[in-house]
């Protein structure tokens, strides 16, 4: 079977029995035509089906009303964004485009500006990039930039405060009673992850206790990288009774790990995440976290973005969101 043929501005003409130009009119909201004329020429479009490319829109106005979401991969965090950059968008007359070149994270250096070179121009009017790796370029378009690696630059920047974030988890397990603890950190590319795990050691040192470099490993933020950082410090002869892991999909895989090792969770290891994503609820023991407000960033993000393309006044380019405690069941008091 043939593929069924696309709807043409000339079908769109012969069906309304007007002419190709009147139709342009009509779908550029231009004078020269009269109501019931459009609004019978808009009843054809809304029947037929017809919809303008984004390149023909935009090379006769300039303007595609569509907001490109650039990520190197969708994963927890950027799949979590992007519920609250849709909230954002509604009633805004932008659409949304989420764009992924399949790269992974951590081994695609410079993949926002390849990214945005193939879209902006013709088919994005802006861009927000989550997590990008480099901030300081010069774009054609506005851009907003989700939790860069480097941290905020000159570049308009959503983020949330981690430092504060990994304070409060460290000095929650100190609460506890506990001493020994472990830290599964993120990737070392990241700035969010250096600001946990500066939280961590900046705790510890507030509370008196000193920081035992036996005691922290690189996890990545990856459930196949945390595996042998949570493995290796389970197994210590002297095992820590807590571990702090810097995000949630590590924490999770730590539990799993405790799990196999014949380890109770929180009886014999307290666990504690950052993020606070959907799956961290859904554990046994749920998972006591650090929240940061993932969908309040993107919220924030294009509603910045918006305001840029618009050229709105713009108060602070720079937003940084607080983060918070979440109890549940995976830590416990020694």
């Amino acid at each position: 079977m043939a593929p069924p043929q696309s709807v043409t501005i000339s079908d769109v003409a012969r069906e309304a029995g007007v002419s190709v130009a009147t139709v342009s009119k009509v779908l550029n909201q231009r004078y020269g035509v009269s109501v019931s004329t459009a609004a019978h020429v808009q009843k054809v479009i809304d029947r037929l089906g017809y919809e303008s490319s984004l390149v023909a829109r935009s090379l006769r106005s300039h303007r595609t009303h569509v907001i490109g979401i650039l990520v190197a991969e969708f994963e927890p965090f950027s799949t979590e964004l992007l519920k609250g950059l849709s909230k954002a968008i509604g009633g805004s007359g932008y659409e949304l485009l989420a764009y992924s070149g399949g790269g992974r994270a951590g081994g695609n250096a410079g993949w926002e500006r390849r990214y945005l070179s193939r879209l902006s121009g013709t088919l994005i009017d802006g861009a927000i990039l989550v997590t990008p790796t480099v901030v300081d370029g010069e774009y054609t378009i506005p851009v907003v930039a989700v939790d860069p690696h480097t941290g905020p630059s000159e570049l308009p920047t959503v983020d949330s405060d981690n430092l504060a974030g990994a304070i409060t988890a460290t000095e929650y397990l100190i609460s506890l009673g506990h001493v020994r603890i472990g830290f599964l950190g993120g990737r070392p590319d990241l700035e969010s992850a250096r600001l946990r795990e500066e939280g961590y050691r900046r705790a510890l040192r507030a509370a008196g206790i000193d920081v035992n470099p036996d005691l922290i490993r690189v996890a990545g933020y990856r459930e196949e990288t945390a595996d042998q950082p949570a493995r290796e410090l389970l197994t210590m002869p002297d095992r820590p009774t807590a571990i702090f892991a810097a995000n949630d999909i590590s924490a999770i895989r730590t539990v799993d790990v405790a799990r196999s090792l014949g380890l109770g969770v929180p009886d014999d290891v307290s666990v504690i995440g950052f993020d606070n994503v959907p799956e961290s609820a859904l554990t046994s023991p749920p998972l006591t976290t650090i929240s940061q407000p993932i969908q309040q960033m993107g919220f924030e993000a294009m509603k910045l973005l918006i305001d840029l393309i618009n050229r709105t006044e713009v108060q602070a380019k720079h937003r940084r969101l607080p983060t918070a405690l979440v109890e549940r069941g995976s830590c416990r008091a020694v």
